[in-house]
């Protein structure tokens, strides 16, 4: 199929953006590497196209003050290839690799994943897991959104009309703290079965992606004091919905499974 009609602007400033995607039936385009399939198949359509590609300055990986900050049109490639990355954020590192193929990657962008809010999606679960804030801006002005609220249903988030995710900002990982990223899928690129972000610092966390219409924050789960107690509330709290291949049953035991990997790997990473 092809895309139905739409009209096309390439703004040059956030300022121009914004105006842009002010006008009725406005959505802006990113990486375009789900917007663009949704368009061709016509369960998307946008009556303007807001091509934002063209601002540079939602793009880059910065370390500041022990503070990370990747800009939304950074893409998945970028993120994998980054040194500042690898040594300040690893548990985005693991993570990337599991984002689709080298094609989809060398185009899509950490905003643009944020911003569908998938919730088989790898970033939006890594983003609570790291506790992260995302930085969103319309045209009064940037406000500060933390991960957790920012994800609210399936594909909904924290945006008003005409705001863009413009960054992200976490806290760069301690010498003395543990992430790891897990996740089964059919294939390597599929979207995930299950998945699961945690990090442990000063708290735990353990995020489950594909368990739910957001990312699932086992709190339970994170505060436990030994493993068999984790896996006891983790069956609590988390009631993963059926898919095609597998019922609510199977994807809880392999959440449990993952939940158990993670837990011996954090404890015994040096």
């Amino acid at each position: 199929m092809k895309a139905p009609s739409f009209a096309y602007v390439k703004p040059q400033s956030l300022a121009e953006a914004f105006e842009a995607l002010e006008r009725p039936g406005a959505k802006a385009l990113a990486g375009g590497q789900s917007l663009m399939p949704t368009l061709n198949m016509r369960l998307s359509s946008p009556e303007l196209l807001v091509d934002i590609t063209g601002l540079p300055s939602l793009r880059g990986i910065t370390l500041e003050q022990g503070v990370v900050r990747i800009g939304a049109l950074t893409t998945h490639a970028d993120i994998e290839s980054s040194e500042h990355i690898a040594k300040h954020a690893p548990l985005l590192a693991q993570a990337v690799k599991h984002v689709a193929h080298p094609a989809i990657r060398n185009r899509g962008t950490l905003g643009g994943s944020i911003a569908l809010a998938d919730p088989a999606a790898e970033y939006p679960a890594c983003m609570v897991a790291l506790d992260a804030t995302i930085v969103v801006a319309g045209k009064d002005g940037e406000r500060l959104v933390k991960a957790e609220r920012f994800f609210k249903s399936l594909f909904e988030v924290d945006l008003k009309p005409a705001e863009l995710v413009v960054a992200v900002e976490f806290p760069a990982q301690l010498k003395d703290e543990r992430s790891v990223f897990l996740e089964l899928a059919r294939r390597h690129g599929d979207y995930a079965i299950i998945g699961l972000a945690a990090y442990k610092g000063a708290a735990t966390r353990f995020v489950f992606l594909g368990a739910g219409v957001t990312p699932v924050f086992a709190k339970g789960a994170s505060q436990a004091s030994t493993l068999e107690n984790a896996k006891v509330l983790l069956r609590k709290e988390l009631s993963p919905p059926a898919d095609l291949y597998n019922n609510t049953a199977t994807k809880l035991h392999l959440a449990t499974v993952l939940l158990e990997r993670a837990w011996n790997t954090l404890s015994t990473s040096r």
